[in-house]
């Protein structure tokens, strides 16, 4: 079909969005009826810069109250717009608490969440005697001194692929599979910082939190290595407790190729600049009291 001047329609074309949000907000990253979400004011932003209504898809679910430095989404739309004019339009409408950080194009048959190889959250701990103030939605504060050496041994013990159904929430669907390949788990500290790295081809809801939540009774003392890994075997849902919300970050998510131009998407290795963390992204002041907690190599420039 041709528009009034004779020129073809412009066909749908998938734009890639690199995401830092505050989840502080935010009843989650999904949209929900009568909450606000990250999904519902990106739409609406979308909506405003392109005047068309476009449904956005998320490569990783996040709970009420976490935060993202490296959320991927997508969404189709006829702009006849770029990808950098499209990026300053949406961080024009959107509010202060979401960032748009980059723009890429993708095949129009692109899978945002399938195609995904990898998700990276970070969970930080505020192990200092006294509670934050300024960074009370940043981290979780527990003033009893942790065994790091402890819990970075438990931590590893659950590396690789596992059936988590124990440190699961409730499934959307009773039959999915909750099997789940855990790459990666490190525990270290610097200074009154502890702070945990989880990487797994994909998560099972609140397994995150539910896994740092039980690490952190084997920093206290409240549980061994061995009872922390015994917690697989339990019934569904039964490990924990999890771990608050505004301690967890999606740091970023992994895929075959690279997804933008700015050098923070891709298939590098976890400790190099991982996944979709943005170069330039300020570090809370609990993440800088763990200055090894940043990706390696990149340096903040904003």
């Amino acid at each position: 079909m041709a528009d009034d001047i004779g020129q073809a329609a412009p066909a749908a074309r998938r734009f890639v969005l690199l995401l830092e949000y505050d989840g502080s907000g935010y009843s989650g990253s999904q949209l929900q009826k009568n909450a606000p979400t990250v999904q519902l004011v990106l739409e609406d932003a979308i909506e405003t810069a392109t005047g068309e209504h476009s449904r956005a898809a998320f490569a990783g679910r996040t709970d009420a109250g976490v935060h993202a430095r490296g959320q991927v989404a997508s969404f189709l739309s006829k702009t006849r717009l770029d990808a950098d004019t499209l990026c300053r339009a949406l961080n024009a409408w959107l509010p202060e608490d979401v960032a748009v950080l980059a723009v890429a194009e993708a095949p129009i048959d692109f899978d945002i969440r399938r195609d995904a190889l990898r998700r990276h959250y970070r969970y930080v701990i505020d192990n200092a005697a006294v509670r934050p103030a300024l960074e009370r939605e940043r981290a979780w504060h527990v003033a009893t001194p942790l065994d790091v050496e402890a819990m970075a041994e438990a931590a590893r013990r659950l590396v690789g692929r596992r059936d988590f159904a124990a440190f699961a929430g409730r499934l959307e669907r009773s039959e999915a599979s909750s099997v789940r390949e855990l790459q990666r788990f490190d525990v270290r500290r610097r200074g009154a910082t502890v702070v945990c790295d989880l990487a797994a081809n994909a998560f099972l809801p609140h397994q995150a939190r539910r896994m740092v939540g039980a690490l952190v009774d084997v920093g206290t003392g409240k549980r061994s290595v061995a009872e922390y890994e015994a917690l697989l075997a339990g019934a569904p849902g039964s490990a924990g407790p999890a771990a608050p919300a505004r301690g967890l970050y999606l740091m970023g998510v992994e895929y075959p190729a690279r997804l933008f131009e700015t050098g923070v998407q891709g298939a590098e290795p976890p400790d190099g600049g991982y996944g979709g963390c943005p170069p330039g992204s300020l570090l809370s002041q609990a993440e800088e009291r763990a200055s090894d907690a940043k990706p390696m190599g990149l340096e903040s420039q904003r």
